[in-house]
């Protein structure tokens, strides 16, 4: 990783939410798009994405009982902005020795989507991910 940049490109921010359809409902109307993705489904959702901007960046609302600290308890995670990252592992080893904390350890989410979080020396939570999608998109810009 010597000379490549670790952080390439914001890939997911996670915002958290008690009632994840209420909040698919309030942001819908906020940004006048549907979410695109839903898990486990549209009556039942503990994880909702839509797609923004112009390098369509993901904002996933997430069931608050999910939060890495639980729900509730006041800690970090009001949201966790996750950068693309090219091999989660080197970039978690290289946050860990320079200080970081774990927070939330390297989980995969899907297929091409993998996720972890650290606690920095000054009490920020910075998010990493491995994103299929970021690359997708990057991919398509560069045609």
């Amino acid at each position: 990783m010597a000379g490549e940049q670790t952080l390439r490109g914001m890939a997911t921010l996670n915002f958290w939410a008690d009632d994840v359809k209420a909040a698919r409902q309030w942001y819908t109307e906020l940004l006048g798009i549907e979410a695109y993705f839903q898990r486990p489904d549209a009556e039942n959702p503990a994880y909702i994405e839509f797609r923004l901007g112009d390098y369509q960046h993901e904002l996933g609302i997430v069931d608050r009982k999910w939060s890495p600290n639980g729900p509730g308890d006041g800690k970090p995670g009001g949201a966790i902005l996750h950068w693309h990252v090219e091999d989660i592992h080197a970039a978690w080893e290289k946050l860990l020795a320079h200080g970081a904390k774990p927070y939330d350890p390297i989980t995969v989410r899907g297929e091409g989507f993998v996720t972890a979080s650290v606690v920095d020396p000054f009490g920020n939570v910075l998010g990493i991910m491995y994103n299929k999608h970021y690359l997708d998109i990057l991919g398509s810009k560069n045609q």
